[in-house]
């Protein structure tokens, strides 16, 4: 394939909310001229309590909103209940390249020292198939905290108000009585927590997440699909949300300190 209209479309990418701007983050860094269209799905959240078949149905809204309204050439799902749940449905119905959020549980397995990792996520990726298969594949003869977690992604959409840090005490207490040395971050909304989270477990516990991994896949699909943008300008970034956009653009500038206005998506 030569350089083609699909080239100058934009990529989309979408969360619950504010977390998958962790991915954004990592994706504008590593492709600076790629055009992004991120969508903060808030009405609807948390994914985290909803079931399959409900998280199928709203990705696939997403997905066609994304087709219909902005013309995508790719689609990054920067949110791990999301993928864990409907990526596989999504890759059957759709025929542009879909890039999902999976832990770091294999990097996690290959860097441990002392054979005990931990694992932080929302209650349905806990629980999800896809990383009970990844906690099979990889950590066979490891000692695995598998910790869900209620209530975290709604403090990173609220600005991380004071009160998270109890939540992260009762949640990391496990970790910190275990000799974990690898803690993967498995929601797009916890690298807002890392400063937070340091406090707690100290320095003898790494962080692991998918953000620089994700971007290097969609990196790897654009030039094997010939769909790299050849623009010579900065590309640029759109924002959505379903829900408010101005607290969406208070949160976003608090989490990434710099200016961002989004506007409303009706998805």
């Amino acid at each position: 394939m030569k350089n083609n209209k699909k080239n100058n479309q934009p990529i989309g990418v979408f969360d619950s909310g504010v977390g998958g701007l962790s991915v954004l983050k990592e994706l504008e860094h590593l492709l600076p001229n790629e055009d992004f269209i991120f969508l903060a799905d808030q009405l609807y959240l948390p994914y985290g309590e909803k079931n399959k078949k409900e998280l199928i149905s709203r990705v696939s809204k997403i997905t066609d909103y994304f087709i219909h309204q902005h013309n995508i050439k790719m689609m990054i799902m920067a949110c791990n209940t999301a993928t864990s749940n409907t990526i596989d449905d999504l890759r059957k119905k759709y025929s542009f390249p879909i890039v999902g959020t999976i832990p770091a549980v294999k990097v996690a397995a290959e860097k441990t020292k002392t054979g005990t990792i931990a694992v932080i996520s929302t209650v349905a990726t806990s629980k999800s198939q896809a990383l009970k298969k990844l906690i099979n594949n990889y950590c066979q003869s490891m000692h695995v905290l598998n910790i869900g977690c209620k209530n975290l992604v709604e403090m990173v959409e609220r600005g991380l108000p004071s009160v998270v840090d109890k939540l992260l005490l009762e949640y990391l207490e496990p970790v910190v009585d275990s000799n974990a040395d690898y803690l993967v971050l498995g929601c797009t909304h916890y690298p807002f927590l890392k400063k937070n989270i340091k406090k707690i477990v100290g320095r003898k516990v790494k962080f692991l997440d998918s953000g620089k991994a994700i971007a290097k896949r969609a990196r790897f699909l654009l030039v094997t699909n010939s769909m790299v943008n050849n623009q010579k300008k900065h590309g640029k970034t759109s924002y959505f949300t379903t829900l408010d956009p101005s607290k969406f653009s208070k949160t976003a500038n608090l989490l990434l300190k710099s200016k961002i206005i989004a506007k409303k998506a009706k998805v």
